[in-house]
């Protein structure tokens, strides 16, 4: 019987899945296929099928040119230059060739490796062009260390010569640099394992030496809760900072296969236990809730722009929890309705933005991640489980000052993460979403209701940020500006989170002050409460007016897929109509003014690739007013 199952299940996903994503907009499809399928799934299955066809994008832009001195490199159009990191292709190319015996990629993963190859710096690393970084090195060897077994049989004599001496100056590389003074966390977790898999094809014992040292220092950077702190700013040399998207998708993945190739249980167990508390920011819709970390300025709601993926963290410990098998699949799914033509857009709605292809970035490493996750995969064919977002419930993270919730019809994150970084509003991890917002809301049968972005935007990583037109925050906030400044909630780290349960309904409320970017108070508190039940989300903002009486706007900006309208109805009422479905958005209390659509136009990012409609809340309060208190509703009619 199971094996009718599975012959059933094969036909479903090699014949019927296409079909059921035809249409890039397919926010209620990833819900219908996951509950069509009955009792069993093989990640292979999926993960071969979007390998296939994340790598035959990426053949597109394959150097074919025997006289160019990029043959067999990859070129970027949107970047218009050859990224190094591209050659990590090499991986997946060899294991597709592995699998099908398609020798249109052995031939280019043997000549995307000899590329990289002439890339190489003398002192065995790679840049990771076009910028000067060079821990990615961990990526690139790790690759091709991976692809090597596969190849080895059809290089010539004087390329496995090239190979293995390219392989062994890059692991000697990784040994003498690669540390937490030297790269952020991810970094040193990656190259646990590249280590150990390098030292599988050039035996030395440094390797294994320096893959353990790294091992435990870096589990010995889990916080009480086992988050994987070290993304962020130095204090006193030291890297601090917690980011769920590179966590899931470079970091726990590169310990576990460390872990396994070591027979190391310690570490095995310790990252059982964070990828345990990972499993909450799987969205119901396969989506990753990597929106509050301090590299959230790469979320693309299924993962991080630059990163792996999850699916080969989930694949080594799909034997002991089948909830990892879920989702794993249900991520790819997602991440479908991300994609035209087999490239990755930045998010949802990248297609739907923008009328070119962007960076090849997400698309090679997706490719490397699917190709990881069928290779080290430990029970492929399971049981289909339901992940914690599918039941309700109230999920508080006390290390992190972050609430996830689920009801019948909502699932919301409200962050209030407290990571401060000693280099102020000068970096990147500044400008991440805070102040007990909503950084995520989804709703059953639709999708992303409200979502976030970075307060301001700027090209921190000129190769992974687009040039876009200054957008304003898709973030729900509270704001004002005076001579001072510009003060928000969304700069509040230090806001006080409390969560209760009344009737059925989720209520968590944040204490803090309206603040610039450089953490300084603007002279007006704030208490934000969202009480979150099946059918409605409410908010309810309390001001304080102590030391200014500064005009105050409540920012609602609602996700704005194609065809949505938003109708006002009357003074307090907007019908926001999707689908078959009709949100009432209610203004309950009689102090604010209501203002529809202002700078439509700016709500539009690249990460993620998300637009919004705005509907804005101008709080009246007069000369005498200490105090506001503002009302509205989200509710299903």
């Amino acid at each position: 019987m199971i094996e009718l199952r599975l012959i059933l299940l094969f036909v479903y996903f090699i014949f019927l899945m296409p079909a059921a994503f035809s249409c890039r907009n397919m926010r209620c499809a990833v819900g219908e296929i996951y509950h069509a399928v009955k009792e069993v799934d093989t990640l292979s299955v999926h993960a071969m099928r979007m390998l296939s066809e994340l790598n035959a994008s990426v053949m597109k832009y394959v150097n074919p040119d025997k006289n160019s001195p990029d043959y067999g490199g990859i070129y970027c159009p949107y970047c218009k230059l050859y990224h190094t990191r591209a050659a990590e292709a090499v991986y997946p190319f060899a294991f597709e060739y592995y699998k099908t015996g398609n020798r249109a990629y052995l031939k280019a993963a043997v000549n995307a490796g000899n590329w990289l190859i002439r890339q190489q710096e003398d002192n065995g690393s790679w840049l990771e062009t076009p910028e000067t970084w060079t821990g990615t090195t961990t990526d690139q060897v790790l690759m091709m260390a991976l692809a090597y077994p596969f190849l080895k049989p059809h290089l010539s004599k004087k390329e496995k010569e090239a190979w293995l001496q390219s392989i062994e100056k890059a692991g000697d590389y990784l040994v003498k640099v690669m540390s937490p003074q030297f790269a952020s966390i991810n970094y040193c977790a990656t190259t646990t394992a590249s280590l150990m898999v390098v030292n599988k094809v050039v035996n030395k014992q440094s390797y294994q030496y320096k893959a353990r040292e790294l091992a435990y220092l870096v589990v010995g950077k889990m916080d009480q809760d086992y988050f994987l702190t070290g993304e962020g700013g130095r204090v006193f040399g030291v890297k601090y900072g917690i980011d769920l998207g590179y966590n899931l998708e470079m970091s726990l993945w590169g310990l576990a296969l460390f872990a396994q190739l070591a027979k190391d249980d310690a570490i095995k167990q310790i990252v059982e236990k964070s990828l345990a508390r990972h499993l909450y920011f799987i969205y119901p819709d396969g989506s990753m809730d990597a929106s509050w970390g301090i590299r959230s300025n790469k979320w693309t709601c299924f993962g991080s722009g630059t990163s792996d993926g999850c699916q080969a963290l989930f694949s080594l410990f799909m034997d002991k929890n089948d909830q990892y098998r879920t989702a794993a699949i249900r991520n790819i799914q997602f991440l479908r309705t991300c994609m035209k033509g087999g490239i990755v857009g930045f998010g949802p709605l990248y297609y739907d933005m923008y009328d070119y292809e962007p960076c090849i970035y997400p698309t090679f490493t997706k490719a490397k991640n699917m190709a990881m996750a069928i290779a080290f995969a430990k029970a492929d064919a399971g049981k289909v489980q339901q992940l914690p977002l599918d039941r309700k419930g109230m999920y508080y993270f006390p290390t992190l000052n972050l609430t996830v919730s689920r009801t019948s019809q909502w699932c919301a994150t409200i962050s209030g993460y407290t990571y401060k970084d000693p280099a102020g509003d000068r970096t990147k991890y500044m400008h991440r979403p805070g102040g007990g917002t909503i950084t995520n809301l989804w709703l059953n049968g639709h999708g992303y209701f409200q979502a976030s972005s970075q307060t301001i935007y700027k090209r921190w990583e000129p190769m992974s940020f687009p040039e876009i037109p200054t957008p304003l925050p898709l973030t729900p906030r509270i704001e004002f500006s005076s001579d001072l400044g510009y003060f928000t909630n969304l700069y509040e780290f230090d806001a006080i989170m409390t969560n209760n349960e009344k009737d059925g309904a989720y209520i968590v409320s944040s204490f803090g002050e309206l603040k610039n970017s450089k953490q300084q108070e603007g002279g007006i508190a704030y208490r934000l409460e969202h009480t979150i039940s099946d059918n409605s989300v409410c908010k309810e903002i309390e001001l304080i007016y102590h030391d200014t009486k500064s005009f105050v706007r409540i920012i609602e900006p609602i996700i704005y897929y194609p065809g949505m309208e938003f109708k006002q109805i009357d003074p307090k009422t907007v019908w926001i109509k999707m689908n078959d479905q009709t949100i009432e958005m209610k203004i309950i209390s009689d102090n604010v003014n209501l203002e529809l659509g202002t700078d439509e136009e700016k709500y539009k990012w690249s990460y993620p690739a998300l637009k919004a409609y705005p509907i804005i809340l101008n709080v009246i309060c007069e000369k005498n007013d200490f105090r506001e208190t503002i009302r509205f509703s989200y509710r299903l009619i």
